[in-house]
This record gives structure tokens, sequence and C-alpha cells, in this order.
């Protein structure tokens, strides 16, 4: 009597970001079946997001159809679905429409949102900066607040117009402000007849004692320099206390602005909720040392999902390459329990931390060397290239940023969604 075959390892895969598809590609050749779950259809290069946002990049240039990224590999099944809740005990996913997938082996890497520290209510005016859509959208509003400007008659509603707000100092929060700064004063001056895009006020606002709080002080003092140097005006220690459709107030004061971009504070997905799983006060699932979910060794979580701690004790940050570690050794866990080994515990190793700060200028830490200036800025340019999926991104984007290095000039803008008759 001849035996059937044994069926494959089920692995669903609930998120295509770093964290999910380097575990996607880690499994190859592993006697798998998976399925790869994702509410939208494209891997998304979040790290360049912002650029986005500001007119440098189109949409095209830092996202890929997942299908495209996986179409040589029969046994992954991608599925555009979005994920509403965890049977543990059935070992299945939920989806919001109704199906269910099983799993042997689950894998969680949903991401995190844009958090407001309990005033969701400020989203509708200060939106965050984690899709496609929040990058058009604030391309859009940055965009408009110009066109708009440029038919104000009134001086008070013209200045309003032309005041940007950035809330948060971490990477994002420099970035766009020096990325907005360079758009007003280099790349538009010639577009407009009756504004002056250089007049165009950024503030950039952060609640703690300095920007890029992750960094060392001195890089930390030298992207504020460089920043107030483009004409960014640096706010600290005053957290904000208000988003309206007219501007912020932070400490005790009211700034009348049209632009208002979220960047300080991310909550994890549900999937600590879905689970009835230990989190922190941001919602991400507090793991073992091999990325399981406490009480359920059979699924795994990573990237911003998650938080845990690398070998010196400090939280592993939530950044790409970060992620992308986490998928590869979950991938190689999951190949070696089918083998019927086990992997020591998952060690971060940190390679380093990069910003930039407008078009010519970056601060990069890998530990034991600290770069600041244009030299880091040319190494940010090539490190994000080299991560890029496929040659033609590569050479599109090399070629997108000469092209504003060289000219000041962003292709990039355009006004969707919309007309000229809506405001936001």
């Amino acid at each position: 009597m001849t035996q059937a075959p044994a069926k494959p390892h089920r692995v669903v895969i609930v998120g295509a970001g770093f964290g999910g598809l380097e575990a996607a590609f880690g499994l190859r050749g592993a006697p798998v079946e998976i399925t790869l779950i994702d509410r939208r259809n494209h891997h998304l290069f979040q790290p360049l997001l912002y650029q986005v946002a500001t007119a440098s990049l189109a949409t095209s240039e830092i996202a890929w159809p997942i299908r495209y990224l996986l179409r040589d590999r029969p046994e992954v099944t991608t599925l555009f679905a979005n994920v509403c809740g965890i049977d543990a005990a059935a070992k299945r996913v939920a989806l919001d429409d109704g199906g269910s997938i099983p799993y042997d082996t689950l894998v969680l890497a949903t991401g995190a949102r844009h958090a407001y520290f309990g005033h969701d209510e400020w989203e509708p005016f200060a939106p965050g900066l984690k899709t496609l859509e929040d990058a058009t959208t604030l391309r859009r509003r940055i965009l408009v607040a110009f066109e708009r400007a440029e038919r104000e008659t009134d001086p008070d509603k013209r200045a309003a117009l032309l005041t940007f707000v950035i809330i948060g100092a971490g990477p994002t929060g420099v970035e766009m402000a020096g990325t907005i700064a360079d758009l007003a004063k280099d790349t538009l001056p010639q577009d407009f007849r009756h504004i002056d895009t250089r007049k165009a006020r950024v503030v950039l606002i952060e609640a703690g004692p300095r920007v890029l709080a992750g960094f060392p002080d001195d890089l930390s003092a030298y992207a504020q320099a460089s920043l107030e140097k483009l004409g960014v005006e640096v706010m600290l220690g005053e957290p904000v206390t208000e988003c309206s459709a007219d501007g912020v107030v932070f400490g005790g004061k009211r700034l009348e602005a049209r632009t208002i971009v979220w960047a300080a504070g991310v909550r994890a997905s549900r999937a600590a909720e879905w689970l009835n799983a230990p989190a922190d006060r941001a919602h991400r699932l507090q793991v073992e040392p091999d990325l399981t979910v406490p009480g359920h060794p059979d699924v795994f979580a990573v990237g911003d999902t998650v938080t845990i701690k690398d070998p010196d004790g400090n939280p592993v940050p939530g950044i790409a390459p970060a992620a992308k570690q986490e998928g590869r050794y979950v991938a190689a866990q999951i190949k070696a329990r089918l083998d019927g080994k086990t992997l020591p515990p998952f060690r971060y190793k940190h390679a380093g931390s990069l910003a930039q700060i407008g078009k010519k200028k970056a601060v990069i830490d890998f530990g034991w060397l600290k770069l600041r200036g244009s030299l880091a800025w040319w190494i940010w340019g090539l490190a994000h290239i080299y991560f890029l999926i496929g040659v033609r991104h590569r050479i599109a984007v090399a070629m997108n940023w000469l092209w504003i290095h060289t000219r000041d000039q962003r292709a990039a803008r355009l006004i969707t969604q919309g007309s000229s008759k809506v405001a936001q």
C-alpha cells in the first residue's frame, strides 16, 4: 500500500512589509506552503515615503507589487485581504470578508500606524506618514497650500497657508522639515508670481529636549543647527496640546497653520488584542527571545508589531533593518524546527542610524563611526539605493536625486485626489 505524501507545513504570513517579506524570502527551498496576506497589493519602502510626500519621488519608485516580487515562488500564495482576528485554538486567521485561512505556523508582521496619544480627533488635521495614501495626501496638502497662497490677498491668511508645522523631531520629522524647507526655498521660487515661497515658515515642534533623540548628542546638535540654517524653526521641550484646521497650540502659544504633519508617535496593530497577549503602551507584542508570542509557540511576530531588547538591554528600534533581521531569523527558526532543531535566541545587530537633513546633508551613526554633512548625505543615498528592489528603481531614484541635487527641481509635483476648490 502506497503511503500518501506528507502535506507541506502551512505557514501564514500576515503583512508584506520588511519583516514579512524577508520571512517569505528566507523560506525559499523549505518544505512549506506559504500564504502571504496583506491589505495592500504592494510592498512599500517606507524610509523614502517622506520623499513622495515632498514631491521628490513618485509612488512607483518606492513600491512594488507583492505578486511581482514572489512571481517565481509557486509555493507562495498571495492574498489581497484584511485580517481581523486570530483563532489560536483552531489555528485559523480570520478575514474581514468572513473567510479564514488555516496555519501550522503563523508569522505576524502587521506593522504600526501613527498614534496621537489619546487625541485621535487630531488625525484629520495632522495626518501621519505610514502609507502611500498618507504620502500622496500630504503631498497634495503641501502643494495646494502654495497654490492657494498664490491667490490669497489677505496677508494673515496667506501667512497661515505658507506655514508648515511638523510635530515630532525623530528621523521622519527632521527629514520632512528639511525637505519642505528645500522645496520652498530652492525648487518653487521661480514657479510663482504673487508669492515668495522662500518666506514660507517651516516649524518643527518636539516635546523632548532635542531633535533625533536616538542619535548621539553631537549629531543631534549638528542636525538642529543644519535645520536652522535651512530656515526651519526648531521648537524643543514644548508638547502640542491642540491641533485643528486653523493650526496648533504648543507651549501655551497658538500658531496659525494650514498644513500640519504628524511624526510624533506610532501604535502597533491589533495583533496583541487578537491573541490576548502582553503588550507595551504602544500595543506592541512583548515576544519571547525566539520571537514567539508568549503562550503561542507556533506564532511568531516581527517588525513594528513587537517590542524586544537587544543584547545590551536596549529596545530594538522600529526600523527596516531590524524588521529584516527578525524576518530572516523567523524563517531560519521555522526551517530548523522542521528539521527537529532549534536556534539560539534572536540577537539584533545594529548596522547604524541614518537621517537626511535637506538635500545635501545627513547624519550617520555607525557606533564605531559618526559622520555628518555632505559625505554622510552621499553614503545615506547610496545605502538607500542599495536596499531598493530592482535595477530600474535604483536608476530612477538615483537620477531623480542627482537632478534635485544639481538643478533644485522635483519632477513629482503633481496635485491629485481632487480639484483646486478642495482645501485639503
